[in-house]
C-alpha cells in the first residue's frame, strides 16, 4: 500500500497503482449523463486518467482546469477526469467552469476502480476516497506513466505526465 499525507498527516492506500510498461485494469465508471464508461469505450486513443479525491476541493479543481487547457493540444488522447464525486457535481462544476476537453467519470458505484488501480484511501479523513494520481496509457492498454501525488493537497507534476505521450 502506498503510504501519502493529508496536510502532513500520513494515510494510506489499499494498495500500489500498476506498474509502468503493465497493462492496465479495465475499469467501469459513470458519466456525467449516468451512462456507463469502460477501457473499451476508448480503445484506439492514448488515455491520461486524471484521478482525485472531489471536485468541490481547490486542487483537484485545478487539475481539471490545467488539463482542459493541456487537452486541446494534444493528438489522440483523451483525458479521463475520475473521482468518487457524484456526476451531477462534476457535471455542475464542468458547466460552470466552461469545461470541454476532458471527460468526467465517477466511481461512486462501486469504487471497483480504486480498488483495481491500488488508489483507495484506507485510513485517514478521506477514507475510501480516491487519491491524487496520474495514470498514462498508450493506445494498447500499456501503463506509459504513473504518479501518486505524495501529499495530497499537492498539484500532479503535468509536464511528466504529458510528457510521457512525446
Amino acid at each position: 500500500m502506498a503510504k501519502v499525507t493529508l496536510g502532513g498527516t500520513p494515510v494510506e492506500t489499499k494498495g500500489n497503482l500498476p506498474p509502468v510498461g503493465s497493462k492496465s485494469p479495465d475499469f467501469k465508471l459513470t458519466a456525467t449523463d449516468l451512462s456507463s464508461k469502460s477501457k473499451t469505450d476508448y480503445k484506439g486513443s492514448r488515455l491520461v486518467l486524471n484521478i482525485f479525491p472531489s471536485v468541490d476541493t481547490g486542487t483537484c479543481a485545478q487539475s481539471i482546469r490545467t488539463f482542459n487547457e493541456k487537452a486541446s493540444q494534444l493528438e489522440n488522447t483523451k483525458v479521463l477526469c475520475i473521482s468518487k464525486d457524484l456526476p451531477f457535481a462534476m457535471a455542475r462544476f464542468c458547466g460552470a467552469e466552461g469545461i470541454e476537453n476532458v471527460e468526467s467519470l465517477s466511481d461512486y458505484k462501486t469504487g471497483k476502480f480504486g480498488d483495481d488501480y491500488g488508489l483507495t484511501f484506507k485510513t485517514g479523513a478521506f477514507e475510501t476516497l480516491l487519491s491524487r494520481c496520474i495514470v498514462v496509457i498508450d493506445t494498447d492498454g500499456t501503463i506509459l506513466h504513473t504518479e501518486q501525488v505524495s501529499e495530497i493537497a499537492d498539484e500532479p507534476n503535468y509536464e511528466s505526465a504529458l510528457s510521457s505521450l512525446a
